[in-house]
């Protein structure tokens, strides 16, 4: 028999997770010695894939949740939109950061026909796509719809 797990030991991986964004967040605040350092496409695509695994943990707890607690269950799901949303506008960022000038040109915009191709760069496309047809199936095109948006497109 074994017994429960203690608190400070559940869930190791999203802790692990969860302090590994944090180290970064500190690595990336500016110092007085080194000045802050733009974003570069490699970080908005590890980001976006961080966010789409959240978005698959999301939907699985409010899936789990929903049953016997549907007012937490409702709860998830709305962070779950919430996030989709957010993992749409770091898509966007992606495609608006300069990379080099061949990779400018191949990954400029989003072109489905040739994700399953294409060069390494639009793995990010590729993810956001197969993350966007796991959210449609249920939720509505009205609650994917941003309130308010940074920019205007």
């Amino acid at each position: 028999m074994t017994s429960p797990p203690r608190p400070d030991d559940a869930h190791p991986y999203l802790r692990a997770a969860s302090a590994g964004i944090r180290h970064h967040a500190r690595a990336l605040a500016p110092s007085d010695v080194d000045p802050p350092r733009p974003m570069d496409r490699l970080h908005i695509d590890v980001l976006h894939a961080h966010l789409a695994a959240l978005l698959q943990l999301l939907d699985r707890l409010a899936d789990h949740t929903r049953p016997p607690h549907p007012a937490a269950g409702r709860h998830l799901a709305t962070a779950h939109t919430w996030l989709w949303q957010a993992t749409t506008e770091v898509h966007a960022a992606f495609h608006l950061l300069p990379g080099t000038p061949q990779a400018d040109a191949e990954t400029s915009t989003c072109n489905p026909e040739r994700v399953p191709d294409g060069p390494p760069m639009l793995t990010i496309c590729q993810r956001h796509l197969t993350a966007g047809h796991a959210i449609r199936r249920k939720t509505t095109p009205t609650d994917l719809r941003p309130h308010t948006t940074a920019c205007a497109r």
